[in-house]
């Protein structure tokens, strides 16, 4: 009895044992199909896989900003006095040495009437004073006067000229002051504004009227420094004004030799000709300027292209996973939407052409004519994760 118990107990351990072990098998085997799920291989169709290209990268440099005329010159009032008249309203043509109107100058043409009995005066003195250094030299050459009083005598005769001297001066000052205060255009050009009315009381400097020269029209824009230099005095630009359907041909006229400290960008100014004065002053513009290529360049669509944290980064397919790379751009082209790839990537690389969420490095990936349906591709499982 004890020997049949021993033989059924040991077959019940077998027994166990083994539905223990197919339990383990079991499970194992579930693990193994949940972690061959999770490492299923993203698919991408051929169009969303690209290889680098070489392309010319014409540059196309743009700023904008509003026209001004360089020719502007303000009317200021060369004394006080009344404002009389203006014969010209905003909008009058005038030429230079044109009279635009008259001040009251009744007190600078008192101060120019003092002035000169003041020289009158002092011209009196002075000769005066030089009759009697005269007549002292007749005396002391017979000794009738001793040399101190002859030496005396000189030197009020040079102190009165001294003093007609500067009244000459005085008056020759007044009547500049009184002619520059004519009212008169200094250039060719449009009557802008007008600041004053007739009738008011005007102080000197104060300004009358802006007068505007249409002929030659400016454009001032701001470059950045990666830009600066491929441009150059004299080249050749294309100005888009509002209001205008075709874009004028304008030329670069200078560029500033140093960068605005906020925005590290370079002042451009742009020439524009506008003999038939059609644009004017204060139209908005936008210049383009087309700058050539002819060097083969390394390039990817901007689409592959993703920055974060300052650095732009591009993912590839590399033997079955996914890798990423950093990369240095430079050019960008816009119109084509490609952009240079300096370093970090070789010709033969096979790049993501579109941007995708959520990839993980080292991740499998393939390549496929069509995606599987059972298959997540790489948009699906960027939404899952």
């Amino acid at each position: 009895m004890r020997k049949h118990w021993w033989i059924g107990g040991a077959a019940a351990v077998v027994v166990v044992a083994g539905v223990a072990g197919y339990a383990v098998m079991g499970g194992g085997r579930r693990a193994e199909a949940k972690d061959d799920k999770l490492a299923v291989a993203l698919q991408f169709l051929p169009a969303e896989v690209t290889r680098p290209s070489k392309a010319e990268m014409p540059a196309r440099i743009e700023f904008s900003g509003p026209l001004v005329a360089p020719g502007t010159v303000i009317v200021r009032a060369k004394a006080a006095g009344t404002l009389v008249s203006l014969a010209v309203a905003e909008g009058s043509r005038v030429r230079a040495g044109q009279a635009l109107g008259q001040l009251d100058l009744g007190e600078l043409r008192y101060r120019v009437a003092e002035r000169n009995a003041t020289l009158e005066s002092n011209k009196a003195q002075y000769d005066q004073a030089a009759r009697q250094y005269e007549a002292n030299k007749g005396l002391a050459a017979n000794n009738f006067i001793a040399q101190t009083a002859l030496d005396n005598s000189r030197a009020q005769m040079e102190t009165a000229k001294a003093q007609w001297q500067a009244a000459k001066a005085q008056l020759d000052t007044s009547e500049v002051l009184l002619s520059q205060a004519a009212l008169v255009s200094p250039i060719n050009g449009i009557v802008a504004k007008r600041w004053t009315l007739p009738g008011e009381k005007v102080a000197a400097e104060q300004q009358l009227l802006t007068i505007v020269d249409l002929s030659r029209l400016e454009l001032a824009g701001l470059v950045g420094t990666h830009d600066i230099g491929r441009l150059h005095p004299g080249m050749a630009v294309q100005v888009t004004v509002e209001g205008e359907d075709r874009p004028v041909e304008a030329t670069i006229d200078r560029i500033s030799p140093t960068a605005e400290p906020g925005t590290r960008s370079i002042g451009v100014v742009l020439r524009l000709a506008n003999a038939d004065e059609r644009l004017r002053a204060g139209q908005y513009a936008v210049a383009a300027v087309e700058v050539p290529d002819t060097t083969e360049r390394l390039t990817l669509p901007d689409t592959a292209v993703s920055g974060g944290n300052g650095q732009d980064e591009v993912w590839t397919i590399e033997q079955g996973a996914l890798v990423r790379h950093s990369v240095t751009v430079g050019r960008r082209d816009e119109r084509s939407g490609r952009v240079e790839i300096v370093r970090g990537l070789s010709p033969s690389a096979q790049v993501l052409a579109a941007r995708f969420d959520n990839l993980r490095e080292g991740g499998r990936a393939v390549v496929v004519a069509d995606r599987h349906p059972t298959v997540a591709s790489a948009a699906s499982a960027a939404t899952r994760d």
